[in-house]
């Protein structure tokens, strides 16, 4: 079975066949996926901007990282749940499109670094400050490469 076999086949599941077919399913589960979005961007921002020391300078990155926590993996939950079944109603528009090869190659890559990178090292505050900025800046160009590459997918 070819990866395009496969595309065609998870289009055809009953979901995406629902939404595809429903004037107001699309849009809404859309505008659930971009309150997800708002959220997600707003905790990556509020983080790393504070260790590129940007903001927040009265707290430590600790502090606002485990604040901010909850919020991110709410956003991350809520776009893995509104994001899977937009793609299931139009998977052979997906798989022609370099935006979500772009965006589908990046989240990966930005969830295993600020899970397994950029928060043990915040964690463990024994990281200099250059460290921290830098950990902000690829964190900020991962995240925006996923989230600028998504909001294209409609564009392209």
């Amino acid at each position: 079975m070819t990866l395009l076999e496969v595309f065609q086949s998870l289009e055809e599941m009953w979901i995406g066949e629902a939404i595809r077919t429903s004037y107001w399913l699309f849009p809404f589960i859309e505008a659930i996926h971009l309150v997800g979005l708002a959220l997600l961007g707003g905790t990556v921002l509020v983080v790393d901007l504070r260790l590129m020391g940007l903001t927040l300078r009265s707290r430590t990155a600790s502090q606002v990282l485990l604040n901010a926590r909850p919020y991110f993996v709410l956003a991350v939950v809520t776009m893995f749940a509104t994001g899977i079944p937009l793609a299931l109603s139009e998977m052979i528009k997906l798989y022609y499109n370099f935006s979500w090869w772009v965006k589908i190659t990046a989240l990966p890559l930005a969830l295993l670094f600020t899970f397994f990178v950029r928060n043990p090292i915040v964690l463990r505050e024994r990281a200099s400050n250059l460290s921290l900025g830098v950990l902000g800046l690829v964190s900020i160009v991962l995240w925006f490469t996923v989230a600028g590459a998504g909001r294209w997918i409609g564009f392209s």
